[in-house]
């Protein structure tokens, strides 16, 4: 509206196409509620009378979807639809969707709104903002067909019985219209605003768009899995079978290679061979280890202990098996810890803790060693948060000069159930 070219745009005009629809589908939504109420009234029998109740607590969707729809007249922004997808198909499940869910209440409540009040101002603004000035720029006009060049009636309020007067009432009609051409931007654009902070807030889009995206996140967490244990699966049955086959074949060739270079050769290769599987079998055990696969995180972290170089000590009890995606961050989490413990600390002895309540997962990995651990000095530990803040967690390092060094990590969970296990 602070642009010059404002009033000979489009936008007066669509203001006032918003604020004439909203008055028509205000006194539609009037009718109709008045109607449904009516035929409530009227049939108050529990067995009819409930279910139109339940049509009245919905009858604001199709008034929200309407008004969303229109508020494209004044605003680019779109306005998202905030409703819930059913959890499963079928009519039963949209209908509790719909009714257990905040928005429905909150457009139910603009419905009545618009019904009782907004759609009446929104008449009264078009009346005064648009009809009186367009009255009184059609005076010449009034004066030369209904009053036969003698008078015409201005507002019905006053009479104009000279030529001179009625031009000059039609120019103050057209001065009155540029004025009221900003009044009807700012009525539009309350208007608009209002609905969209009772229907459509960005708040809410907002919000929508957080709830998403943390799923979103979560799938990609669970695709990453599945296809690191497809990785795996692939490895062990694949590429570590065909390498036992080379690595037995180039076993029995030296046996039957008489003394000499060849004997020498073949002896090389099938060393080499066997340094090859063992690397394969590592890599294979660091993608996902088949004991977190198969029993769980705290069996996982105490064959971790069990190979750690540093003495570890293990006090990890959980009732129960997590969700994959947590016991595959966390177990590498404690991988990392140790690995970095027997690499950089200095300790003999390390510790690691931890336990599942109030629908969070804790865990600790201590060591005495000398402490001083940065997170910027290449020691992994900014990867192990970011795996942990996908998962929704947090991860905390204490590790003063002089030690102790402590790792705290807590990430919300609940415990799997088999089938979401199995799947």
């Amino acid at each position: 509206m602070s642009r010059p070219g404002f009033l000979l745009s489009a936008w007066p005009w669509r203001s006032v196409s918003y604020l004439l629809t909203g008055a028509v589908t205000g006194a539609a939504a009037l009718v109709a509620i008045v109607t449904v109420a009516a035929v409530c009234g009227a049939l108050a029998i529990v067995v009819v009378g409930l279910p139109l109740l339940v049509v009245v607590a919905l009858s604001g969707i199709p008034v929200a979807w309407v008004e969303r729809h229109r508020l494209r007249l004044i605003d680019h922004d779109p306005a998202a639809d905030q409703h819930q997808e059913p959890a499963a198909p079928g009519l039963w499940s949209w209908l509790t969707t719909r009714l257990r869910e905040q928005t429905t209440w909150r457009e139910l409540g603009y419905a009545l709104l618009l019904a009782g009040l907004l759609w009446p101002i929104d008449a009264l603004a078009i009346t005064v903002a648009l009809l009186f000035p367009l009255s009184m720029v059609a005076t010449p006009l009034l004066m030369a067909t209904v009053g036969d060049g003698h008078e015409a009636k201005v507002l019905k309020q006053w009479t104009v019985t000279t030529w001179p007067t009625a031009f000059g009432v039609a120019v103050l009609g057209l001065l009155l219209m540029g004025l009221c051409g900003y009044v009807l931007g700012v009525a539009a654009g309350a208007r608009a605003e209002l609905t969209r902070l009772l229907i459509a807030s960005r708040e809410g889009e907002l919000d929508a768009k957080v709830v998403e995206l943390a799923n979103s996140r979560f799938r990609l967490v669970d695709a990453f899995e599945a296809e690191r244990r497809r990785i795996e699966r692939d490895l062990h049955d694949g590429a570590q079978q065909r390498l036992v086959a080379l690595t037995m074949t180039l076993g029995l060739a030296r046996l039957d290679a008489p003394p000499g270079p060849l004997a020498d050769q073949l002896a090389k290769a099938h060393e080499e061979a066997g340094k090859t599987l063992a690397e394969l079998r590592e890599l294979i055990h660091g993608i996902h280890p088949k004991v977190l696969a198969d029993y769980g995180l705290q069996a996982a972290v105490a064959d971790a202990a069990d190979r750690s170089v540093v003495p570890v000590d293990v006090d990890l009890e959980l009732p129960g098996r997590l969700p994959q995606a947590v016991e595959s961050a966390v177990y590498f989490v404690v991988c990392e810890a140790l690995a970095n413990v027997a690499k950089h600390s200095g300790a003999d002895r390390a510790q690691v803790s931890g336990g599942h309540r109030d629908g969070r997962l804790f865990l600790q990995v201590r060591d005495n060693g000398r402490g001083g651990a940065d997170t910027s000095a290449g020691s992994g530990l900014t990867g192990l948060a970011d795996r942990v803040s996908v998962l929704d967690g947090r991860l905390a390092l204490s590790s003063p000069r002089g030690g102790p060094t402590l790792l705290r990590v807590e990430v919300p969970c609940e415990l799997a159930k088999a089938a979401d296990r199995s799947a």
